[in-house]
């Protein structure tokens, strides 16, 4: 049985988004819409493809099944299509990309302004996720990641700065009120901001200094998820609730303004920058293409 392909994509849009308001938030039509569409599918095929409440939308297991099948088999339609791009002057469609908050808020803001100029047919979509995720299945081109976090069969290119640091921070207030620490273990006595990753663990506190590394786990008045929650984070140690441990980039304004000082220097760890990946096993989209050969310099 053939499914009307608009119905097909919305269905698909509202699975990815969780919900018909955030998928009609995308530009992918109205909620209402959306929800006609999906319905109008249902029937077609006999069978319940999402859960509805008044709070939440989820697919039910044959819905499941159906968005996995759907999500690479669009994209191969998609990459048919964008073979036509070849015999454009420019490049031309959308780029989704899938990326961590941090570099959504340290890394792209110097690069998708230039680029976006540079090829003005192109629309980029950023989703922010700090999970790893299934690009096809999210319906991302591709995405930005650290290395330890890069599957095998991923193509991965540099993008951003090489080297970064997680650092260490407080104001001054705070300081002048209980101390300034000065071994990571010293943390286990003040008040620090935490983080929760999406599965829900607490991320752990990493330290290293002349070959010692010191992981804590230190308590605090205050635990944020990983993302863009971290900006409560950096309030309110800004406002000397505690100490602070989050990406240099990310705190250096503070550090510059004095709304933050240093902490622990010695011990700030520093790591490989990140890398835009996507898969190798298929044709690569040409708004894709332009990006990797924008970031590589050619």
């Amino acid at each position: 049985m053939t499914a009307d392909m608009q119905d097909l994509l919305a269905f698909l849009a509202v699975v990815q988004a969780g919900g018909f308001r955030e998928a009609a938030r995308s530009g992918n039509g109205s909620a209402s819409q959306l929800s006609d569409a999906v319905k109008r599918l249902e029937t077609r095929l006999g069978v319940r493809l999402l859960h509805r409440t008044t709070r939440s939308v989820s697919a039910t297991e044959a819905g499941q099944r159906l968005a996995e099948r759907l999500a690479p088999a669009l994209a191969e339609v998609q990459a048919a299509l964008d073979v036509v791009n070849h015999f454009r002057d420019s490049p031309a469609g959308t780029l989704r990309l899938n990326v961590p908050a941090n570099v959504a808020r340290t890394v792209l803001p110097s690069i998708i302004t230039p680029f976006l100029k540079r090829y003005p047919e192109i629309r980029l979509e950023v989703i922010v996720e700090d999970s790893l995720v299934d690009l096809l299945a999210a319906g991302c081109d591709a995405g930005i990641r650290y290395d330890e976090r890069l599957a095998q069969d991923m193509i991965a290119v540099p993008i951003g700065p090489r080297t970064q640091r997680l650092v260490t921070a407080a104001a001054p207030a705070y300081l002048q009120a209980h101390g300034r620490p000065e071994h990571p273990r010293d943390l286990l006595q003040h008040a620090c901001m935490r983080g929760q990753f999406s599965g829900g663990a607490i991320a752990i506190w990493e330290f290293e200094h002349d070959g010692e590394v010191v992981r804590i786990d230190p308590p605090g008045p205050l635990q944020v998820r990983t993302g863009a929650a971290f900006d409560l984070a950096v309030r309110a140690a800004i406002d000397g609730l505690g100490i602070i441990h989050l990406f240099e980039d990310w705190l250096r304004p503070h550090f510059e303004s004095g709304a933050l000082v240093p902490v622990l220097e010695p011990w700030w760890q520093s790591f490989s920058g990140p890398f835009l990946y996507y898969s190798g096993r298929r044709h690569l989209p040409s708004p894709l293409r332009a990006f990797v050969d924008f970031i590589r310099g050619d």
